[in-house]
């Protein structure tokens, strides 16, 4: 649990108070109370992959095009200070779907399987009696690094590991061609999508809603996105929207640098040739977005025709970033800005103030329970994120003092030196590796491209020590103990199933079996089952001491 500002805790005490006095507790509580509103809203909840914040229009790049989304902002609430708590793919829908940090749903590293043995956003919604539909990348199912196309690792089975998603399924684990590109309904039989990736997605979405609205049910969608994620070729973009953006010069942000990092994977790290070629990754990365913000605008049109604004929350979001070679990074899974902060839009038509915006520190975590309170939904008591529904309300109140980020890993494969914590509250951002210790420190109102760590001069030295305690001590309640890579899949992990968190789980293999069972049969479900051999771990850029333990 996070700490509340003094500021803020007494706000939401008074409102607690006056509330209790007119309500009485359990209307409070919205979660134990046996009253329900006529009609709860719907949710729209739509995330693209690998989008930045400050790739984005209304965030100030006047490079992008984005004006639906940019529109969206000024038709809802912009969460200013959303952070991706572990800014990689399966990390953060770990994240969101359970409500837990990365420590405690185990999801340390890409291509594990989850436990299904949480209670996440989707069994919430289903027992709550809404009609819910999944849409596109789930990557929380395969156990396996690489092979992605193999129906045992694209299909997820019906059952308990879609994480209570039991309405419309048209879904996949891992894939990023966005033509001809696979989705599974409920057998292990691949469809492919006949458009670009995203546009045919957004149509079976709207084909949902205006099915479902219809009915006395509320409903539920769920749309996860490829792009902007690569590759970055031109086949792999619109061409529409590819001549909008080929051969544009973009500037490059003022902390790139032309030398890779030594704390990246190999996943991170440039290689060479990539100064040569960032320009032209940049060109199909807006384009891509460009599509993206295409859709965006395709639903909130559908949302009004259908005169479901007022009925709808719709959320758009991205899972994390991308560095670009600022700080000598590529890609995400790091604490810097370009990969943790990301767009948060949230509409809902006469209940949320256009145009407003909170500089409330938003975690992944705090979205299960923000939404579901909204929706007047229990939020599951072993949620570990904040409920910020009256910031998303303009009623102010209850806001917790930081977003906290984990890196527990590498992108994907077994390998030690790259972990780190951080802490990013609404003026700093405070980190440590765990290779050698090494701690920064930014003031991201005065350096907002984080040049200059304060760590490094000896009068900050006060200032360090208080991040790095309020740390310290979130870690301390998470029973984060900071450890190397390879600990965790020698500790929580059997043959990629994730086995167990820092508190504690449980994941029956034996229920798994069965679950392979009822799709692909027992002989197939048998093969799947066996453990696989571990490719060759990636050299790291540089090796570090993987054992070495940190003071910290």
């Amino acid at each position: 649990m996070r700490e509340l500002s003094r500021r803020t805790f007494l706000g939401a005490s008074a409102a607690g108070a006056a509330m209790l006095a007119s309500s009485g507790t359990s209307e409070l509580l919205g979660a134990s109370s046996d009253a329900k509103p006529a009609k709860r809203p719907n949710l729209v909840y739509v995330f693209a992959d690998q989008l930045r914040t400050c790739s984005c229009g209304y965030a100030g790049d006047e490079m992008a095009h984005t004006p639906n989304i940019d529109k969206l902002a000024k038709r809802g609430v912009n969460f200013e200070n959303a952070i991706s708590s572990t800014p990689v793919c399966a990390p953060y829908r770990a994240c969101l779907m359970t409500g837990k940090y990365q420590s405690s749903n185990g999801m340390v590293i890409n291509e594990l399987r989850l436990s299904p043995d949480h209670e996440c956003f989707g069994h919430v919604l289903t027992k709550g009696g809404y009609d819910t539909a999944y849409i596109g990348k789930w990557h929380m199912w395969a156990n396996e690094w690489g092979n992605h196309n193999l129906p045992r690792n694209a299909f997820i089975p019906p059952g308990p590991y879609r994480l209570g998603f039991d309405g419309e399924w048209q879904a996949y684990n891992f894939s990023h061609w966005y033509y001809n590109s696979p989705y599974y309904n409920d057998t292990p039989h691949v469809e492919h999508y006949k458009q670009y990736e995203p546009n045919a997605q957004t149509d079976l979405a709207i084909d949902y809603i205006r099915k479902t609205s219809k009915g006395d049910k509320p409903f539920a969608v769920f749309m996860s996105w490829g792009p902007p994620h690569p590759p970055w070729g031109w086949d792999n973009v619109p061409p529409e929207f590819a001549e909008m953006f080929k051969g544009k010069q973009f500037p490059l942000r003022e902390n790139y640098q032309n030398e890779p990092t030594t704390y990246g994977d190999m996943w991170q790290t440039p290689p060479p040739g990539y100064n040569e070629r960032v320009q032209q990754f940049m060109q199909a990365y807006y384009a891509q977005t460009a599509d993206i913000d295409w859709n965006v605008g395709r639903l909130m049109d559908e949302l009004d025709k259908l005169g479901l604004a007022e009925d709808t929350i719709f959320v758009f979001t991205s899972d994390h970033g991308e560095m670009f070679g600022s700080h000598g990074y590529r890609e995400k899974l790091i604490f810097y800005e370009e990969a943790a902060r990301i767009p948060f839009l949230m509409q809902w038509k006469g209940h949320i103030a256009e145009g407003s915006k909170t500089d409330a520190c938003l975690d992944t975590p705090d979205i299960m329970a923000t939404l579901l309170s909204l929706m007047n939904l229990p939020v599951p008591k072993a949620c570990e994120g904040e409920d910020l529904s009256n910031v998303a309300l303009g009623k102010g109140g209850a806001e917790p003092d930081a977003a906290y980020l984990q890196g527990m890993g590498n992108t994907a494969a077994w390998v030690d030196g790259t972990e780190w914590r951080a802490m990013r509250d609404k003026q700093h951002t405070f980190a440590i590796y765990r290779r050698d210790g090494k701690e920064l420190l930014f003031d991201n109102l005065a350096d907002p491209y984080q040049k200059k760590n304060l760590a490094e001069d000896k009068a900050n030295d006060a200032k360090v020590a208080h991040y790095r305690e309020r740390l310290k001590k979130w870690m301390k309640d998470q029973n984060d103990t900071f450890e190397a890579c390879t600990w965790y899949g020698e500790h929580w992990i059997k043959d990629r199933n994730i086995m167990r968190g820092a508190k504690g789980g449980t994941h029956d293999l034996e229920k798994l079996r069965e679950v392979l069972v009822a799709s692909f049969g027992k002989e197939r479900a048998d093969d799947i089952m066996k453990p696989r051999t571990e490719p060759p771990p990636p050299k790291p850029a540089t090796q570090g001491s993987p054992k070495q333990d940190v003071n910290f």
